[in-house]
C-alpha cells in the first residue's frame, strides 16, 4: 500500500473566527496554519485566501502573496489553490489563481446544494476550468460532492474537456444537501474511478475522522482542516490545523500506514517539482 498523503484545508471560505478563534484570515495567520499542518505531517496544503477581515477573495495578488509566503516556510509542500472560491463568485473570479501556474488546483465537478445555498458549477464553467488547466499544465484535484459528479467528470476527461489520466479525486462527503459521509458511499465512489487514479476522502464536520479511518485502511488519502471541521473531538475546538493533522497521523500509525513526505506525495500523484 502506498504511503498516506495528508492534505490540510487550512481555512476555506466560510468558517469564521467567531466559530473558532484559530481560523486564519491574514497572510501571517495563513502561513502559521499552513506550517502547523506541514510540521505535523501534511504533504499538501489546500489554500483559500481571505482579506484581513475574513472576507473570502480569489484575488490573484492575494493568492500570490500567500502562496509565496507559505513556500518560504515550507519550501517543498504541495500547494493546491482553490478555484471554488465562495458561493456566488463568477467563473472569471474563481480562475484567478490558475494565472499563477500552480502545479495543482481544485476543479469542482458539478452544481450542488451547500446547505441553504447553491454552489454553481455548470458544464460550460467546468469546460472553461478544464481548458485553463490543460493550457497552464495544472493537474486538477477533482472535487466530487455527489455521486453523479464522478460520472460527469470521468466522461469529460474521456472527451478531452478536462485533464485526464492519471486523475486525482477528492470525495467531499457530508456537506448538508450532498452525498452523506458513509463508508458505503465512499466504497461506491472508489470502485468507479478510472484505473490508475488516486483519491482522497474528506469528511465534513463530525464525519472528519470517521471517514478518515476507512480511507486509510482502503489505501486512499485523507484531507482534514478548518475548512471542513473545527473540532478535534466532540465539543472541543481544535487549536490549530496541525492538531487535526496530528490526529490523522495517530490513526494512520495505529492502522499500520506510513505518512508520505511531499516528495513521496509528488511521485504518488504523478507530479514533477
Amino acid at each position: 500500500m502506498e504511503k498516506l498523503i495528508i492534505t490540510a484545508a487550512i481555512c476555506g471560505a466560510e468558517v469564521m473566527k467567531e466559530q473558532n478563534p484559530a481560523v486564519p484570515y491574514t497572510v501571517e495567520e495563513i502561513v502559521r496554519e499552513a506550517k502547523s499542518a506541514y510540521d505535523a505531517g501534511a504533504a499538501v496544503v489546500h489554500v483559500h485566501v481571505r482579506e484581513d477581515d475574513g472576507t473570502p477573495t480569489q484575488s490573484r495578488e492575494r493568492f500570490k502573496v500567500c502562496l509565496d509566503a507559505i513556500r518560504k516556510e515550507c519550501p517543498d509542500v504541495i500547494l493546491i489553490p482553490s478555484t471554488g472560491g465562495a458561493v456566488g463568485m463568477t467563473a472569471e473570479e474563481r480562475l484567478q489563481p490558475t494565472e499563477l501556474y500552480p502545479e495543482m488546483a481544485t476543479l469542482d465537478c458539478g452544481t450542488c446544494n451547500f446547505g441553504d445555498e447553491v454552489f454553481e458549477n455548470t458544464m460550460p464553467m467546468m469546460r472553461a476550468f478544464g481548458k485553463r488547466m490543460i493550457e497552464n499544465n495544472i493537474k486538477p484535484e477533482y472535487e466530487c460532492f455527489e455521486m453523479g459528479h464522478l460520472d460527469t467528470i470521468v466522461r469529460m476527461a474521456a472527451k478531452g474537456e478536462v485533464p485526464g489520466a492519471p486523475m486525482q479525486f477528492n470525495f467531499v462527503l457530508g456537506v448538508p444537501g450532498c452525498t452523506p459521509a458513509t463508508v458505503e458511499n465512499l466504497v461506491w465512489m472508489v470502485k468507479n474511478i478510472p484505473a490508475g487514479s488516486t483519491w482522497t476522502a474528506t469528511g465534513i464536520g463530525r464525519n472528519a475522522f470517521t471517514l478518515a479511518a476507512p480511507a486509510i485502511v482502503m489505501g486512499g488519502h485523507v484531507r482534514v482542516g478548518f475548512e471542513d471541521n473545527l473540532y478535534i473531538s466532540k465539543g472541543v475546538l481544535a487549536k490549530s490545523n496541525g492538531e487535526l493533522v496530528e490526529k490523522v497521523v495517530r490513526l494512520a500509525k495505529e492502522l499500520g500506514r506510513e505518512i508520505a513526505t511531499p516528495e513521496e506525495a509528488r511521485r504518488i500523484l504523478g507530479l514533477k517539482k
